[in-house]
Parts: structure tokens; C-alpha cells; sequence
């Protein structure tokens, strides 16, 4: 099996695999007796050491039964299952429609306190007016090839965004130039997300910063990112959204 398209989700799969490893170790078997104890053919316990086959719940769990560390087996399942949700493809999370994503990602904004964001490529979400989502959902759904639901998911993203406007929460977001530039609806669209734009930033907990195209680059622009709390970050690429948590100890 290939790496994984995420360096961070494969370096999260390397980490688990060591430790399955030093496990194995510490008891002082062999990967042969390892695999005679778990009742499966011994290059599966290679191919799992060596993270090249992420290893399912079950398989964690007979590993740590064999090692003699079964207290160790819920951590470690944890975790893997942390590694196998932090990237899922867009179509995937697209799959049945735009509005349940817009709907599912409701309690999150409503608990975090403090948003930190960094957009490349569009307005963030909860910035957006009515016309400028819909002529992007309507563009992403044309080519996803999804359930047309946008009426339904700009809805959803609007009761969303009230955040923006009620209770403490902070906002810091920087945008790329790019972001004020690039055409999502016509021109009345833009001009309406403009004046939006305005409007917010004059909102007492709102900093928003705007990088402009002749700023001095010591890398090039990053995929958009939102981070929230000191808990969450979701980062936005092309094909697919990828989610970062902290593990408290």
C-alpha cells in the first residue's frame, strides 16, 4: 500500500506502528509469534509494523492481548481511528448532498470561542453573504457532480455563521489578495460581498488582515485552514479536508 496522500496522517500511522512495535519488543516475541498468538499470517504483523497496512481496531487490540498489554489497547485504537478520520476525500464528505455538511459542522462552530483563520482561495464560510454562497456551492456541486441542494445548504451555512454575531467569540482571520479578487457570481454578487466584508470587519471582535500580491514571499501561499480553540484544525485542499486534534494527556 502507497503512503498516504497526507504527510501528516502517514507520520501519524508511522507513530502507531512503532509503537505496535516496541510493544512486541518489550514482550520479547518475534513477529513470527506474534502473528502464531493473533491467528494471522506473519506478514501482516510486518506489513502493520512497517505502517504499510493501517491496522483496524481489532487488529490493535489482538496485538496488545499478545504483547500482554491489553491496557494499552484503547489508546492505541484511539488513535488509529484519529489518523483514519483526519482526511476524508470531498466526494466522500460530499457524497449526499452539501447541506448535511453545512449542518454537521454546526456544533463546532457553536462551542469554539476563538477562530483563527487563514483563507486562500475563497471568502471563509461564515463571511459569506447569501448570493456569494450560492453561486459557490452551486459551483462546487456543478463539479462534484452532487445532490443540487444548495437552496437547502446555504440555509444551513447562514444559520451557521450567525456565530460571527453572537456571543464573545473572537475572530482572526488573514486573507490572501487573491481571496478579493478571484470572480465567485457576477459583478453585483461581488459588490454585495464586499460591502459584507466591510461591515464585519468593523465588528468589535473581528481582526481580519489582507496579504497583498506585492508582500515579499519567503514560501508560497498555504492550502486554507481554520483553526479552532486550541483543539481544531480542519485544512481545506482540492480533494479532500483534513482534521488535526490535540491529544490532551
Amino acid at each position: 500500500m502507497p503512503q498516504h496522500p497526507s504527510p501528516s496522517v502517514q507520520k501519524a500511522r508511522e507513530a502507531l506502528a512503532s509503537r505496535l512495535r516496541e510493544l512486541r519488543l518489550d514482550a520479547g516475541i518475534s513477529g513470527r509469534e506474534l502473528a502464531v498468538r493473533c491467528g494471522w499470517h506473519e506478514s501482516k504483523s510486518s506489513r502493520i509494523e512497517n505502517a504499510r497496512t493501517p491496522p483496524s481496531d481489532a487488529d490493535i487490540r489482538a496485538w496488545c492481548a499478545a504483547c500482554g498489554a491489553s491496557e494499552q489497547a484503547d489508546d492505541l485504537a484511539a488513535a488509529n481511528r484519529q489518523s483514519a478520520e483526519a482526511y476524508v476525500q470531498w466526494r466522500r464528505l460530499q457524497g449526499t448532498g452539501l447541506r448535511r455538511l453545512q449542518e454537521s459542522g454546526a456544533s463546532l462552530y457553536d462551542r469554539t470561542e476563538l477562530f483563527r483563520v487563514y483563507c486562500s482561495d475563497v471568502i471563509p464560510g461564515f463571511l459569506q453573504t447569501p448570493e456569494y454562497a450560492t453561486a459557490l456551492l452551486s459551483s462546487i456541486a456543478a463539479f462534484r457532480g452532487t445532490k443540487n441542494d444548495v437552496r437547502e445548504a446555504v440555509a444551513a451555512r447562514l444559520d451557521r455563521n450567525r456565530v460571527i454575531r453572537e456571543g464573545n467569540r473572537r475572530f482572526l482571520i488573514v486573507l490572501e489578495e487573491s481571496v478579493l479578487r478571484y470572480r465567485v457570481g457576477d459583478a453585483e454578487t461581488m459588490a454585495a460581498q464586499y460591502g459584507h466584508l466591510l461591515a464585519v470587519m468593523a465588528l468589535p471582535r473581528v481582526a481580519m488582515g489582507i496579504i497583498p500580491f506585492a508582500a515579499q514571499w519567503t514560501v508560497w501561499p498555504m492550502a486554507t485552514f481554520t483553526m479552532f480553540d486550541q483543539q481544531r484544525v480542519h485544512a481545506d485542499t482540492l480533494d479532500a479536508a483534513q482534521t488535526l486534534v490535540e491529544r490532551r494527556a
